[in-house]
Formats: structure tokens, sequence, C-alpha cells
């Protein structure tokens, strides 16, 4: 029994997991969407939900309730968000983030795989009606990443696992940044000032050195609520809370590290693979070979595929050549660029922002599109950055 549990945790602990569900519920949902049970699955999605305790009622911002695949995107998503602030938080208190000359790399690469493939992308679709769709090639799917990187074993040194880590991270914060700025409709001051007055009684909490998770907890699903009805996207109310739990030294009795520890197994092998079910119910018909040919999509895939590798490498040459930081000691030029092809790989947050890029009722066809491209791109990703590695790193007999 005891290796049946050994084997059963190293399971869970292997970061090739997380990606290999995450491949098979997008086949699936894949497969069914472009089966008989099309309709019904697609309909299923679309289910409207309630949460309601006692008289009260959660609703969006609209006032209508929640459907299920809203319910994922807008709550469970939430969850994630916290888990990648409370890593975010991790990193800046005593990781890779904590020295400025250590942090300056990952941030100039981040940097670089952010404003060049929203370049590209805004160059396709400048003044058309796609033109929204700017921030979706910017963010790199950290699970994806790790994953594939994970695949080539322990011939890939620990430096360049670390720097992929971080680089995805500062992406995540970015991403999070530009569907603040950018992705807020309907405003709603008064909701809005409830849900920051709600997080700046938190961060009292914590200033007082409460420990107990409880009353964060409860602050910030109440905070969430307030944030659903802002017009600010309700899954910031994640990274918001990250920075108000008590972090402390980082070890392993802090409610920080606790809840981070007690997030990663739901998140990697239950919300995630929702979301991927929930967003990749693509439906594919005889008009995608002409994807290639529509400036979103063409802008999507040049992003990813072409302007993360460019800016992850040339935003990071730039640094070290003006002696802001200096490449780590196992990493050189040729692996930064096996780090940049990884970096192509948006998945689940590109698909995220597609669903806040575009109104899902007049642009339906966009979204629906939009993942596709982000599926095949993401692949293409891989495959490039996981054929690269291999190769450089066989050839170096490592």
């Amino acid at each position: 029994m005891k290796r049946i549990n050994k084997l059963f945790n190293d399971f869970l602990e292997d970061e090739k997991t997380a990606g290999i569900i995450l491949i098979i519920c997008t086949i699936i949902s894949l497969i069914i969407a472009n089966s008989i049970f099309q309709n019904s699955y697609l309909e299923f999605w679309k289910t409207p939900i309630r949460l309601q305790f006692g008289d009260f009622n959660f609703f969006n911002h609209h006032g209508e309730p929640l459907s299920l695949d809203t319910f994922i995107n807008d709550a469970l998503m939430t969850v994630f968000f916290l888990m990648v602030g409370l890593e975010l938080a991790r990193e800046i208190y005593i990781g890779e983030l904590s020295n400025v000359k250590q942090a300056l790399l990952p941030i100039m690469a981040a940097l670089g795989g952010i404003l060049i493939p929203a370049g590209i992308y805004a160059y396709f679709n400048y003044n058309t009606e796609t033109a929204s769709g700017t921030g979706i090639p910017m963010a790199t799917d950290i699970a994806f990443a790790l994953g594939v990187l994970s695949l080539l074993g322990k011939r890939i040194p620990l430096a360049l696992r670390v720097f992929l880590t971080a680089l995805a991270v500062i992406d995540d914060l970015g991403a999070i940044i530009v569907i603040a700025l950018f992705y807020t409709q309907d405003l709603s001051m008064f909701s809005l000032g409830t849900a920051l007055g709600i997080w700046a009684i938190l961060l009292i909490l914590n200033l007082l050195k409460v420990k107990s998770l409880i009353p964060y907890i409860i602050g910030g699903i109440i905070m969430w609520y307030f944030m659903l009805n802002s017009g600010v996207h309700a899954t910031i109310t994640g990274v918001l809370l990250a920075f108000v739990i008590p972090f402390g030294d980082g070890g392993k009795n802090t409610k920080s590290y606790q809840l981070l520890s007690a997030l990663h197994h739901p998140v990697s092998f239950l919300i995630l693979p929702v979301f991927a079910l929930a967003n990749t119910a693509i439906v594919i018909d005889s008009g995608f070979p002409e994807l290639f040919s529509q400036p979103y999509t063409l802008g999507i895939f040049l992003g990813l595929v072409v302007g993360k590798p460019l800016g992850i490498f040339l935003f990071t040459f730039i640094a070290c050549k003006s002696k802001l930081c200096v490449l780590p000691s196992q990493i050189g030029w040729k692996q930064l660029m096996g780090v940049g092809f990884l970096g192509g790989i948006g998945f689940t947050m590109s698909i995220f922002i597609t669903l806040l890029a575009f109104d899902p009722v007049m642009h339906y066809d966009y979204i629906n599109n939009a993942k596709f491209m982000i599926l095949i791109s993401s692949l293409c990703a891989a495959i490039l950055g996981f054929t690269y590695l291999n190769f450089i790193y066989r050839k170096k007999n490592i």
C-alpha cells in the first residue's frame, strides 16, 4: 500500500501529468464538439446555475444568472489566479524576483515576450474590429511550458527551469495588468470601491499579524462578488487576495505556503482541466484552412510562434549587452532561444483573454476561430521548443 501511495504521489507531483491531462481534456472536448452530440455538448456549458445563500443570489454585472462556463471562467479561474498570485508573491519575496539584478533578466525577457507579440497582432489588426484581441498572444501557459520542458528530463539544468518559471509568472502578471486596464467594461465605481475597501481591510488584518485564513477567505469571497459586479474582471480578486495572505518567512509553516500547497493539485488536476473542457469546445468546419488569411488568426499565430521567441531573445540580448543583467552560468543564447519557443505556448491564458476580447454573442465565430488558432500555435510552439532543446542537449551529450 505504501508503494502504491508513493507512486500516486509521484504521479501527482510530476509536472508532465498536468500537461498530459490538459491535452487529453482538450482532445476529448474537440471530439465531442464535432460529433453527433455537438448541440447538447455546447448547450451544456451554457446551462444557467444559481448561487444562492438564503435570499441572496449571485448574478453577473448585467443582473443575469451565471451560466456554467461563465462560473468556470469567473469563479473557478479566480482560484487559479489566486495560486498564480501566491507564486508571484513567493518569487518577489524570496525567489528569483527578490533581487533586482536577478529579477531583471526574466523581467526583460517577459517584457519582450509581451510587447513583440502584441505589436505583431496590432500590425495585422490595426483599426479593425478584431483589434481588441491584441492581448491574446501576450501570455505563456505555465503548466504546459514547464510540462514540455520536463519531457526532456534531467538533461535540462535547474537554472533553465527556474528562468522559464519566472518568465511565465511575470508574463501572467503582464496579462493580469492588461485584463485590468483594457478588458473592463461598464465600470461601477460603487462595486469597485467596495471591493477595494474590503481588500484594504484584509491588508490591515495582515499588518495586525492575523494569521488565520478564515477571515481572508470570507473577505475574498465577498470581494469577488463586488468585483464581479464592478465591470472589472472578477479573477483579479485572486491576485489581490494573494498579496494579503500572511507570508511570513515563506516557510512550510506559513499560511501563504500552506494555501499554495493546498491549491496546487485542485487547480492543476481539476480547475484547469474543467476550464479546458469548457473552452475548447471548438466546432471545426471546412473553412478552417482559410484561417491563416484572416488578420486576427494570423496575428495570433505569428504572435505566439514568431513574436514570443523573437521578443524574449531580443530583449534579453539587449539587456545583457547593455550590462543590465547577465545570463546564468548554465544558460547560453542557444538555450534561451529554446525557452523563447516554449514561451509561445499560450493556451490557458490566451484562451482566457480571447473570451474577454470578443463579445460571445456578436463575435462567436471570432472566439471559436481564435481558440482553434491558439491550439495550433501552442502545439507548434511546443514542438519547436521540444525539438530544438532536445537537439541542443543531445548534441552536447548532457
